[in-house]
């Protein structure tokens, strides 16, 4: 089954956002702008489904050689990330710890994420850039101590992401990895926003991590230590989210780090992130031009 895609790109000066199609994207920023200036707005009104309405029938504005795909919610006012979410993860760690009973979590910036098939940034400060594929979801009803029954009711979108870090600033300090997590533009969001319709989109699929082809990650939503209503639920405790805030939800095992010795990404690799019903998030990796 092939869900409908919304994606954020810029293209003829500005940025733009559409319906993804085969040949190219419909650009309904151009049409219904006035209503929803960007997939923020869209999100926060639950207008996907009047805008595949108003979008049938229309050709491609732009072929996917003229855009520039960029991260599908801008400017979002919370980027949460959940670490160590699967039971292989935790094992890496190799620290005699049983599973946690509580997410760990992370803040990143929007600079620190790019779109797809851009190029990851490789900064001069360390070669140590590493992949981790991950599924986000994107609130669409806001609230405070969301139950984790309600919890599917307050997730409007789906996408990936590659939340690319920087390992050895992850140990600059005695308890944060803020640093090594929000380098401009060493992750990737994208390429689109997939409209949430029911948990067979998140229940049991499948999330992979390929290299230059090679599978480097791969494993099942179901054997998450938290679950999608247990992250959402446990987040909403202690901050009110809104629409339009991201959530990333954790990789499986298979990071470069995690190699002897480890595989740091390099100019001229190519990252793909994979899941069922999602598409695939590729991108390039390039040193920072300074």
């Amino acid at each position: 089954m092939t869900h409908p895609r919304f994606a954020t790109f810029f293209a003829d000066g500005r940025s733009r956002y559409g319906l993804v199609g085969n040949q190219g994207v419909v650009d309904l920023s151009e049409r219904y702008g006035s209503s929803w200036p960007t997939l923020r707005e869209v999100v926060a009104d639950a207008a996907f489904d009047r805008l595949l309405d108003k979008a049938g029938g229309f050709a491609p504005d732009f072929f996917f050689d003229q855009i520039t795909f960029q991260i599908p919610v801008p400017a979002p006012e919370k980027i949460i990330c959940v670490g160590v979410n699967f039971p292989d993860r935790n094992e890496e760690y190799k620290d005699g710890q049983a599973a946690p009973s509580n997410p760990s979590l992370f803040i990143r910036f929007p600079r620190s994420f790019t779109g797809h098939d851009q190029p990851l940034i490789r900064p001069p400060e360390s070669p140590q850039l590493d992949y981790e594929g991950e599924i986000v979801i994107v609130i669409g009803k806001g609230g405070r101590r969301i139950a984790e029954a309600d919890v599917l009711s307050h997730i409007a979108a789906l996408s990936l992401c590659n939340e690319g870090t920087i390992r050895d600033w992850v140990r600059h300090a005695k308890f944060n990895v803020t640093q090594g997590k929000n380098f401009d533009r060493t992750g990737a969001i994208g390429p689109w926003l997939v409209p949430y319709r029911d948990e067979s989109q998140l229940a049991d699929i499948r999330l992979e991590t390929r290299v230059n082809g090679e599978v480097r990650q791969s494993d099942r939503t179901s054997r998450m230590i938290f679950s999608f209503r247990k992250i959402v639920n446990y987040i909403s405790t202690f901050t009110t989210l809104v629409p339009g805030d991201v959530i990333v939800t954790g990789t499986p095992t298979g990071a470069g780090a995690r190699f002897d010795p480890p595989i740091w990404l390099k100019p001229g690799d190519i990252v793909e992130v994979e899941a069922d019903g999602l598409g695939i998030l590729r991108n390039t990796i390039a040193d920072e031009v300074l």
